[in-house]
C-alpha cells in the first residue's frame, strides 16, 4: 500500500509539474537585427568670387570662397580697381574703403555684416587703429564678431595701413 501511495504521490507531483510548465508563458526570443544605413555625402564644391578679377589673378588669390554655409573672405585693403592704393596716409578712410569692399562681397553671397562670425584686422599703426575703431559700431549694429587685431611691420604695399579679413556663416 505504501508503494501504491508513493506511486500516486509521484504521479500527482509529475502532473502538477507538467501542468505548471505548460501554463508558463514563454517569452519569444529577442532578435537583434543589424540595420546598415547607407549615408551618401555629396562633396560641396567651392564657389569662388573675385572682386577685382585682374588684380586678384595677378597676385594669385580669390577674394572670397564659399563652401556650404561658410564663407572665407581675404583681407580687404584700400585700393582702386587697378590695384593702386587709395586714401594714402588716412587710416580711417582706408577702413571705410575696406568695409565698402567687404560689404560688396557679402551682398554677392546674400549676406550682411550680421552674418560675420570672425573679423581679423591687421594694421601698421595700432594706436591710430584704436583711435578710429569706433567706426566699426556703424558696421556691426547687432554685436561684434570674434576676431584678432594685430599690428604688423607691413602689408602688401607700404601705403596700406589696414587690412580686414572675415569669416562668415550664412544660415539656410
Amino acid at each position: 500500500m505504501k508503494k501504491l501511495t508513493n506511486q500516486l504521490t509521484f504521479l500527482a507531483t509529475l502532473c502538477v509539474l507538467i501542468y505548471a510548465f505548460q501554463s508558463c508563458e514563454q517569452k519569444p526570443k529577442e532578435v537583434t537585427k543589424e540595420v546598415k544605413k547607407k549615408v551618401i555625402v555629396e562633396s560641396e564644391k567651392p564657389e569662388y568670387f573675385l572682386l577685382r578679377p585682374e588684380v586678384e589673378k595677378a597676385y594669385g588669390y580669390s577674394h572670397a570662397v564659399k563652401i556650404g554655409n561658410s564663407i572665407k573672405i581675404s583681407g580687404a585693403v584700400s585700393m582702386d580697381d587697378d590695384g593702386n592704393p587709395t586714401a594714402v596716409g588716412d587710416i580711417e578712410q582706408q577702413m571705410k574703403n575696406c568695409y565698402a569692399d567687404l560689404e560688396s562681397i557679402l551682398k554677392h553671397f546674400g549676406c550682411t555684416f550680421d552674418d560675420v562670425v570672425k573679423e581679423d584686422i591687421f594694421t601698421t599703426d595700432m594706436a591710430q587703429m584704436l583711435e578710429k575703431s569706433a567706426y566699426r559700431a556703424e558696421i556691426y549694429k547687432n554685436g561684434f564678431p570674434t576676431g584678432t587685431w594685430l599690428e604688423v611691420k607691413g602689408l602688401a604695399l607700404p601705403e596700406f595701413m589696414v587690412e580686414i579679413e572675415l569669416e562668415v556663416h550664412k544660415s539656410e
